[in-house]
């Protein structure tokens, strides 16, 4: 079963194991959505089970069908609007998913949590992904859990939002919060599907907490500079500006519940949205030791730039 099968990293879980010759069990919102990401699957290779976290009979179907979990559902902002909280989705989500694996017998359970997650964190987001880890580590499944540093490929809100900003004319300048000093480790969206597939029957990998980072760490600067540097269409000439973090988080406030109201009219303002968690979490290092996912798997992870290169032209 994967559960977030349409979401971002959904659609590489799903490829990487229709490649080994597996059947995905999707716990999807929309069946058509899913045919629409893979026009090249025979449909049969898959079963879409329609439904949310919150459907306990749609869970009952896909964990009847499954011999494994791949729990991928998050979100980095909440969604109110939409009944989209930290709290629902990453908490009573997890504790759905698990308990519906426990009933149905599956032992084998692979959890995608983030880098940065720990009891204490400043943010809900990360106090959240903690509450969830501890859920998972409770429970008696044979466990894995990953945590990503920032993910992209062609089809992540994050690069969407990279070549708005480097490329587009409706954002005046490259805005960055604070003074951009905080290193990230971009980690290829293919990379995560891989390592989270090939745990599946890498029993050395059971009871751990794996982190997933690219080979190189960038300040927000230097990311910014290699988006402008191979996203086609960039504008060199626009300027990169701090915005205060004092300020950002005042403006993450005050302009939160208007977006989001202007977001349910034109959903595609909700990839400029942020909130003060997403300001706070830029000015912590997001980053961790890449060896130890090569080690346990015997790969290299792709360098961000060479990876970007190749797909930058594909970003919508």
């Amino acid at each position: 079963m994967v559960t977030g099968a349409t979401g971002f990293v959904g659609q590489s879980v799903v490829r990487a194991l229709l490649a080994r010759g597996l059947k995905p069990i999707c716990l999807v919102r929309s069946r058509e959505k899913l045919l629409g990401q893979h026009p090249d699957v025979d449909p049969e290779s898959w079963t879409a089970v329609v439904g949310s976290l919150n459907d306990a009979n749609a869970l009952r179907e896909a964990v009847d069908l499954s011999q494994a979990a791949i729990h991928l559902v998050g979100i980095i902002i909440e969604r109110r609007l939409r009944g989209q909280t930290f709290q629902r989705i990453h908490v009573k989500g997890t504790r759905a998913v698990i308990d519906a694996a426990r009933r149905a017998g599956i032992k084998r359970f692979v959890h995608m949590s983030a880098q940065g997650t720990r009891e204490n964190a400043a943010t809900k987001y990360h106090r959240t992904k903690w509450e969830a880890e501890e859920y998972v580590r409770g429970s008696d499944l044979d466990w894995t859990v990953f945590r990503p540093s920032l993910i992209h490929g062609p089809n992540g809100e994050f690069m969407r939002l990279m070549r708005r900003f480097v490329a587009g004319w409706t954002v005046p300048v490259i805005p960055y919060f604070g003074d951009g000093t905080a290193r990230i480790q971009p980690v290829s969206v293919r990379d995560v599907a891989e390592c989270m597939v090939r745990s599946l029957f890498d029993e050395k990998t059971v009871g751990r907490v794996i982190p997933l980072g690219g080979p190189k760490t960038f300040s927000w600067v230097e990311l910014y500079n290699a988006c402008r540097k191979h996203i086609p269409g960039a504008k060199q000439w626009k300027p990169m500006v701090s915005q205060p973090v004092a300020l950002a988080k005042v403006v993450a406030t005050v302009n939160g519940p208007p977006l989001a109201l202007a977001e349910c009219v034109f959903p595609s303002l909700g990839i400029y949205r942020f909130d003060r968690g997403q300001v706070q979490m830029s000015q912590e290092d997001n980053v961790c030791d890449h060896t130890i996912a090569e080690s346990i798997f015997g790969t290299r992870m792709r360098d961000f730039e060479e990876e970007l290169s190749v797909y930058a032209g594909l970003i919508d």
